[in-house]
């Protein structure tokens, strides 16, 4: 696991966002898929060198969710993983990497979105209001 770690910030596509980046995103998001399709929630901890607990927090999850193996494949346990890591890879090249992509997620608040980060709208299920931000982003307007 290590060297894939590793290998997962070595391999950047262009510098600018355009519908490659959002292919390169799901590339990103599939490290982090077990052989049945399912977000490794270890794993994405292990990465983003976060505990179980600080991700549930990330993602608007209850720490018990991440920590029992049956909820962690709960459809929406899922879903809000899947929608953090799909934030992030669209930004990590941008952000210089997965680690200052998480911080941007975290804390960048976002003016156009009534001032709220990323982590709020995802934990408020608004995760498809940052993917349409990005989008208008990539196209050339204005943050």
């Amino acid at each position: 696991m290590a060297v894939e770690a590793k290998g997962i910030g070595r391999k950047r596509a262009a510098a600018t966002m355009s519908p490659a980046i959002a292919l390169a995103g799901q590339g990103f998001v599939t490290h982090f898929l077990d052989q049945g399709g399912i977000v490794d929630m270890e794993r994405v901890a292990d990465i983003f060198r976060m505990t179980k607990g600080q991700l549930a927090e990330t993602v608007g999850l209850g720490a018990a969710t991440i920590g029992k193996a049956e909820r962690r494949t709960a459809p929406r346990a899922q879903s809000r993983v899947r929608e953090m890591l799909e934030i992030v890879a669209r930004i990590r090249d941008w952000a210089g990497g997965e680690t200052q992509a998480m911080a941007w997620y975290r804390s960048q608040p976002i003016p156009a979105l009534d001032g709220r980060t990323p982590e709020a709208l995802v934990k408020a299920g608004e995760a498809g209001a940052v993917r349409d931000y990005l989008d208008h982003l990539a196209l050339g307007g204005f943050a």
